[in-house]
Order: structure tokens, then sequence, then C-alpha cells
């Protein structure tokens, strides 16, 4: 399976429509071109500062060191460590604000945060891909408890096979962490989604257990289990085991030259899963460590588009997957002084996935098994230099391999890649006593490939990139703060680019990106009776991608090829506002998120007009001017109402910004309800939603419709 590949032709029409959508039955996504020359003067200058800094760092460790404690507190590992005030904040959901959400996965929350698109090919079992602030899915670095998930054929993450039953925290970064102490895997991406499982808490008992049953539409039963056992003062460990199982089947209605004309069943949609993770937490004064271990394991069918109506043509949309995935992952982090913190971190992932296209497949039939494995360790040195000044220098390696097995082609042409990465972060991060903070960082990225002998791999690869962040705050006694930075990064070309059979380039260079941000933020608390809090935050971004990566016909037009091609520019706005009102024994808290955003493909050969039709300067695919959320959150004596609304404007499904290819904007509007009580010694919670209230009909992805009305009750008891 060849999975989100771009894939570009100068022609438009009917005809090029219908290839477009038989080429998605092959996993192959839409966009444009872009090209771009390497700016290496931005980075030559800030290597000669960050030598600069290192040349003061070598001042500083002439002077005396003051050696008393100092704690903070990091996101995904808590750890002895000083207060650094953060300079680029996340977008953060977690605890009952997470919970509360309408969402079956991780994509479904995504949605609330600003500048977030997400790409979802309908249903429960639907593929589901995040793109920030578009600049590819790719660039997207996707965590989990502190450690990278990683997918070296093609460079993405399906979101929609990570549950929210043992999720804590979700946090969205634009460019990276602004923290100093992380692995280089930390810088090396646009930027990152932060997913952090659940932590064991204890109040009067040494265990908790859990269990929750969820069912509703789609006829979905999903039930899990959560036990947490407190082994000591320091040690902890916990236990959680989920299944779910949905036909899949939900009524839509389908479009026609501009109105709905019938209804149909949404079908091979079905879905069963079963996930189990275990994790053993140890924690000292100084000391803190991590062990877990994860299994996934899916059955599910792909509904494929829906097409029939409108082209005249049968797609009987009957293709497989079956995934069997499964990771072991450790994290140390040690305070030996004041002056000195050690993170070790290491992991180890095998990735199994059957991609079956039945012989009556309208395209073609397959039968293809990939087999995907990773080893990664890391080391990170934090060095506090001064009380305001620390540097990290953090080292990398990772090793990747992918096995293939399927068509004859596939077995005769597939080189079995192997990829040996290393990476080496250098950081520092300063506090000035005036208000101003300051980071800055340069990434080193040395990539080597193998092959089976057949075919030569491609060339090594070896870049330097750079990134600075700034925050300013006027006033310490204030919570305005004003903060800036630049980053550029790259993303390397996967498996599936370079050796994909017929279609890869063993030549393509790396996909850059150059970020620009300009922002504000503002919290308070205040003492009104009634009015509690706000908090504000509004940033303006210029990006730019360059050398994107996409598939392009030959003069064959059944076969196709990798290409750098193409230039686009970005630019937005986004706007967080969340305010905290109380009216007697009434709180309300509304969530608003709001992004405005122009993503234009600047191709020069674009100038030159395509057949009728000049996309020069063009919105990009799939990427709307505006889009925002509300969420509102009530609570009245332990009972909780949550309310959400969710806009995507206007879109094109191709380069050209024609009718024809205009996709119309949709929102929905969804509500739960919540309560908890307790009989004895037992708590229980009780919740009941209902989704898309009044059974929109739209589509995320064109020819993919999305569930109408639907709903959903759940109960959790703890023992």
């Amino acid at each position: 399976m060849l999975s989100n590949v771009s894939v570009t032709s100068g022609r438009w029409g009917i005809a090029d429509e219908i290839c477009d959508v038989i080429l998605f039955f092959r996993s192959i996504s839409i966009s444009d071109v872009f090209i771009f020359r390497e700016k290496r003067v931005i980075m030559n200058r800030l290597f000669l500062f960050l030598l600069f800094l290192l040349q003061g760092t070598m001042a500083a460790l002439s002077q005396p060191v003051s050696h008393t404690a100092w704690t903070d507190t990091l996101k995904e590992v808590v750890v002895t460590a000083r207060a650094i005030r953060e300079v680029i904040p996340a977008q953060s959901l977690s605890g009952k604000q997470l919970k509360s959400l309408s969402s079956n996965s991780v994509a479904d929350a995504l949605r609330y945060f600003s500048g977030v698109q997400v790409k979802d090919y309908g249903g429960v079992g639907g593929l589901k891909t995040i793109n920030i602030r578009s600049m590819g899915s790719q660039h997207v670095g996707v965590f989990y408890d502190g450690m990278q998930i990683g997918n070296a054929q093609n460079g993405t993450v399906d979101l929609g096979k990570f549950s929210m039953d043992n999720m804590e925290v979700l946090s969205v970064y634009n460019g990276q962490k602004s923290t100093t102490f992380q692995t280089a895997k930390d810088f090396a991406s646009a930027s990152a989604l932060y997913m952090v499982s659940r932590r064991p808490v204890f109040d009067d008992k040494d265990y908790n257990l859990t269990f929750k049953l969820k069912g509703g539409s789609f006829d979905v039963i999903n039930f899990s289990t959560l036990y947490e056992h407190k082994l000591s003062e320091t040690l902890s460990a916990s236990a959680n085991v989920e299944v779910l199982n949905t036909s899949g089947k939900y009524k839509y209605r389908y479009s026609k030259m501009g109105g709905y004309d019938t209804t149909e069943v949404r079908r091979n949609g079905d879905v069963f899963f079963t996930r189990a993770e275990a994790g053993l937490f140890g924690k000292t004064q100084s000391t803190e460590w991590l062990l877990k271990g994860y299994f996934y394991y899916s059955k599910r069918g792909y509904p494929g588009a829906a097409v029939k109506k409108a082209y005249q043509i049968s797609l009987l949309n009957e293709d497989r997957q079956t995934d069997r995935n499964y990771f072991v992952q450790g994290s140390f982090t040690h305070q030996f002084s004041s002056f000195y913190h050690l993170m070790l971190k290491a992991k180890y992932a095998k990735d199994y996935m059957n991609y079956y296209m039945p012989p009556t497949s309208t395209v073609k039939s397959a039968d293809d098994r990939y087999w995907q494995q990773e080893a990664y360790a890391s080391v990170s040195n934090l060095f506090k230099l001064t009380k305001e000044w620390s540097v990290n220098w953090a080292t990398d390696f990772q090793w990747n391999r992918l096995e293939a097995d399927g068509s004859e082609i596939l077995n005769a042409n597939f080189i079995q890649p192997r990829r040996y990465t290393a990476l080496s972060a250098l950081s520092t991060s300063v506090d000035f006593p005036f208000g101003l903070s300051a980071q800055g960082s340069v990434l080193f990225t040395y990539v080597h490939d193998k092959g089976n002998g057949k075919t030569a791999a491609a060339p090594d690869k070896h870049v330097f990139t750079p990134s600075v962040l700034l925050s300013y705050k006027p006033w310490q006694d204030q919570g305005l703060q004003f903060r800036a930075f630049y980053k550029k990064i790259f993303r390397l070309p996967t498996f599936n680019d370079l050796y994909y059979v017929q279609m890869g380039n063993r030549s393509l260079r790396p996909e850059y990106t150059n970020q620009y941000d300009l922002g504000m933020s503002y919290n308070s608390r205040f003492e009104s009776t009634w009015f509690k809090g706000i908090s504000l935050a509004a940033d303006g971004y210029y990006n730019t991608v360059t050398d994107k990566i996409i598939a392009t016909p030959t003069s064959n037009q059944l076969v196709w090829t990798m290409l750098n091609l193409g230039y686009v520019k970005i630019h937005g706005i986004d706007v967080n506002v969340t305010p905290q009102f109380r009216f007697g024994n009434v709180d309300i808290t509304p969530r608003l998120s709001y992004t405005w955003q122009i993503a234009r493909d600047y191709t020069e050969s674009k100038k030159n007009t395509l057949g009728d039709v000049n996309t020069y300067g063009d919105q990009i695919p799939y990427v709307p001017k505006h889009s925002c959320t509300v969420a509102l959150a009530c609570g009245y004596k332990g009972w909780n109402l949550h309310y959400s609304f969710i806009y995507t404007g206007e879109r094109y499904m191709l380069g050209g910004n024609i009718p024809v290819n205009r996709i119309v904007p949709w929102y929905t509007h969804d509500m739960s309800i919540s309560k908890p009580f307790q009989l004895g010694t037992v708590r229980m919670n009780a919740t009941a939603e209902i989704n898309n209230i009044f059974n929109q009909q739209y589509e995320v992805v064109k020819w993919y419709p999305m569930p109408g009305t639907n709903f959903k009750i759940s109960l959790s008891v703890t023992i």
C-alpha cells in the first residue's frame, strides 16, 4: 500500500477527477507542486550565534556556580529542574475538559485546536491524519508518552488508531516545545503533537480499578478496564485493556448536480480492534523513570469513495486492512546536581500491515504485506551554567527497516530498505532579568540508507537546521506576554518516496519549511464574584514550503514518479480565547478557537495556463480560509453539560480554484451531559452524548461522506 503520496496533474475535468478517485483507492492523496532554493545564510548566522553562546558558556564555567535545588515540571516527564519561562506555549486539552469532548479518537479531539486540519476519510474506521498550518502531515511529529511514533514507510500516523480512553493530555506545539531539556527528535519537525497517557493517582487506597462500557450508533460496543497499583512510595504500575467493535454502517445523502438526490448506507466500514498497555512508573526526589509496553491489533474495512451516483461507475469498496503493532519504550531522568541533568530514552517498535483488495476490485486486486521495525535511543545532557542560563546537548540514533511481500513486481524489485539516522542537537536557553527569554538550537541530521543489494540506495544526507525563540513579559505581576520564533526544518523522503516500485526516485532532496511566528498571550485571574478569569492567545505566522515531494506522471500516463517541485507561501492568524465565569453554583467555561489562513501555490511553471485554468497563486487543496470551533462547558452540583460547534469554510479538492473542485463549508453541533455519583465506596459516572445534532450532510474529504446524527452512552465504574 502506498499511503499519502501527493499526486499532481496539469489537467482538470471529470475524467481526471475519476482518475484521482482511483488513486485514492491506492491511498494516494492529492496535492500541488512546490520548488524553492535552500536559504543557507540564516543557518550560518545562527551557527555563529551559537558559537558565541558557547564562548560565553566556557566563561560561565569558570565562574562559581550556585548548587541550590531547582525544580521544573515537564509535560511528559516530571523531573527536578529549575523553572524556565515557557517561550512558546502549547494548545492543550487535559483532564475533564478532554474527556468531555465528543471524540471517538485523538483525531476527533484535535479538531478543537486552531491552525489544525484533520483529514477524515469517514466513519469510525476511516483514515485520519493531521496537518498543522498547511505544511503537510509528514511535517508533524507525533509523540506518545515522550517518544515519537515513527512511520518510515509513508511518514504519516493514522490518529484514528489512538483511543481517548486512557489519554490524559493532548498538546499541539507550533515550531517545537520551548524547553531546553529534550531529545534531538523533539527539534526535528515543523510542529508536534504530544499525547500523554494517564499516570496513576492514588487517594486512600493502594489500587484503582475502573471499568468502562460504551455503546451507540454504528452498532458500537466499546469496553475497557484500567488497573493501577501502588507498589511502594516510589513505584507504581498500571495496565489498560480496550476492545471495540462496530459495523461502521450509517446512512448518508449523496449530492448530485448541487442537490441531494438519494440516501445510501455507508458500507465496509466495520472495525474490530483491541489495545493493551502496561507501564511501570518510578519516582524519587532526584530520579524519574518509565517503562511501557503497547500492543494494538485491528481488522477493518475501507469504505472508499462514494462516486457511483456522480460518475456512473461502480466501485465495490471492499478493501480490507489488518494491523498489528507493538512497542516497548523506556525513559530515565536523573538530577546529579543542580549543574547537571541526564535523560536517557530507548524504544523498539514492530508494525505489521496487510492491505487486501479482492479480485473483484474495480482497480486491481492486491494482497500486500509490510513489516516495519524501528530501534531508537537518545541521550540528553542538561547543563545549568548560571541561574538563568542552561545548555542542552542531545544525541539520538534511529534504525528503520521495511520488508514487503505482495505482487510479483513488489517481490522482484523492492529493495527492502534500511535506514540509519543520527541526530545531534545543541540548544541553549537564557532568562534575562528584564522579562526577556531566549532560546536557540541547531540540529544536525545524518541519514544513511541501505538496500538488499539489487539496486543502489539513495545517497547519504546531512543537514544543519536552526531555530530561534523569543518571549518578552513587560510586567512580572501581569499575565501579558509577547513571543516570536523562527525555525527551519525539513522532512526526509520516505521509503515510499525513494523506493516504491516504478515510482520511487532515489535522487529526491529533503522537503524544507521555513516558519516565522509573532504572537501574544494574556492570562489573568480575577476576584470578581462572576468573572473568574480569562486566557487569550493570538499568533500571526508566515511559512514557506520548498522542494515539495510529489508524484507526477511520466511520458507514460500509467507510470508515475516522485519529484521535488514547487513553492508555497502560507500566512495566517490563530486566535484562542477561554474566559471563565461563575454564577452561584454554576461554572461556565467557553473556549473559542479561530483560524484565518491563506496558503497559495506559487510554482513558477504554473504561470503558464494549464488547459483553460491558471492555478498560479491559488489556494492549495483542502485548506479553508476560515475555520473555528466553540466549546462550552457548564457545571452545576456535579452535573456537567458540554456543547461544541465546529465550522470549516469553503475549500478546494484540487489546486485549481474552480467551481468543479469546490467543497462546500460544513458545520456540526455536538452535546453531552454527564453526572458522577457514588454507591458506597464505588464511584460511577454516566454520560450521554449526541453528535451532529441537526444531521448535517458533509464531507471532510471529497467523496467520503461523514455520519449524520449519532449518539453514544457510556458508564464508568471505579472500585
